[in-house]
């Protein structure tokens, strides 16, 4: 019986973990599931380890996330040097999973990396210890098996994950009737983060960029998709002071997505999300301004949402930083909105990555590579 150890530290990997968990048994019921990850890793049937949290970072963790993180990676060190594993899968989540992997390798652990780290992003430096360290890296986005093979690192593509979680098409109208929304009025939608951090950032700017766009759009009805691993009281903190009528929804971030005219994104996986649906966008992402100074040095690429990095060219617009303003925001949208021509084009750039990225049945390929890895 395979025993398989799955790490994410992310609430997007704990939902491309329990697809995985669910992969993977249905192609051996047998295998045995321990790992790190969330309440979805938890239902598909993965024991979670005890009194070992997930850590969620962004930008330059703080004293408290820092110490969170030590705290999970010694667990885990500790724990990898004592159990004996098959394969232990990385997901996604770099900061701790490198760090665990080379503990892990000097115990002849078999790890795999799922959701690989954006070293083609971020630089090469990282590089030599995933040849080092890692057996297999399974991409998620086409031109990254080239970008690792050329690296000298085994690496298969096996598709994006998102596409096991989309339905082939979505009904506007079905799920505006579904919210309770008129039909025939505009809907904006808007996809703060996942992340406490983020939500605290953006949504405050958000809600005054609604204020802007319903001057315009009186009858404007708005749709907030509140992730999973965000409670209740972060998004109402901020919601209460608006003074905006704002529908929340939980954990239908894909029906969100699909019942609206527009999108306000916070830069990260939801931005591919919207463009696999359909629904047109602006890009949008703030942070510390010594995180951005940092990341202005390390960045290799020339955008920040996958969408425009898929298409080679910006085909949705990006606000970063200072250009993050309620009159931008709300100028770019409304633009969109007049222009049909400029939405047309959106989304049929939006079919073309779609149809990159192939069908779905990532989860499905990338366990049946983990399985055959772990009893080789």
């Amino acid at each position: 019986m395979p025993k398989i150890l799955l790490v994410t530290g992310e609430a997007s990997g704990d939902i491309h973990g329990a697809h995985l968990a669910l992969a993977l048994r249905k192609l051996n019921p047998a295998v045995e599931l321990i790992g790190v990850g969330g309440s979805r890793m938890l239902a598909a049937g993965v024991s979670l380890l005890p009194d070992v949290d997930r850590v969620d970072a962004m930008g330059i963790p703080g004293i408290r996330q820092l110490m969170k993180g030590w705290k999970t990676l010694r667990t885990l060190s500790r724990y990898v040097q004592q159990e004996r594993f098959d394969a232990i899968i990385l997901i996604d989540s770099p900061g701790l999973n490198l760090r665990l992997a080379k503990v892990a390798s000097k115990m002849s652990h078999n790890i795999i990396y799922y959701i690989a780290p954006q070293v083609w992003a971020w630089g090469s430096r990282r590089l030599k210890l995933i040849r080092k360290v890692i057996k297999h890296v399974l991409a998620i986005l086409p031109f990254e098996e080239t970008f690792f093979q050329k690296a000298g690192i085994a690496c298969t593509y096996v598709g994006h994950p998102l596409l096991d979680e989309l339905r082939p098409s979505y009904d506007k109208a079905h799920e505006r009737q579904r919210f309770g929304l008129d039909p025939e009025n505009m809907v904006i939608g808007l996809l703060p983060g996942s992340r406490v951090k983020e939500v605290q950032d953006m949504l405050p700017t958000l809600m005054k960029t609604v204020q802007q766009i319903q001057d315009r759009y009186p009858m404007l009805q708005v749709l907030l998709a509140q992730a999973h691993s965000l409670s209740d009281s972060v998004i109402h903190e901020f919601l209460g002071h608006s003074g905006q009528q704002v529908k929340v929804v939980k954990g239908q971030t894909n029906e969100v997505i699909a019942a609206s005219d527009i999108l306000l994104v916070t830069s990260g996986t939801a931005t591919l999300q919207a463009a696999l649906i359909g629904t047109p966008m602006v890009v949008l992402y703030r942070t510390s301004p010594l995180t951005y100074q940092i990341a202005k040095c390390l960045v290799k690429i020339p955008y920040i949402s996958l969408v425009n990095l898929l298409a080679g060219k910006e085909i949705v617009p990006e606000l970063i930083q200072n250009r993050m303003t309620p009159d931008c925001i709300a100028e770019e949208a409304l633009e969109i909105l007049r222009d049909t021509g400029r939405r047309d084009a959106m989304k049929q750039a939006f079919q073309s990555i779609r149809t990159s990225l192939g069908g779905p049945g990532a989860s499905k390929r990338a366990a049946e590579i983990i399985l055959a890895e772990a009893i080789s």
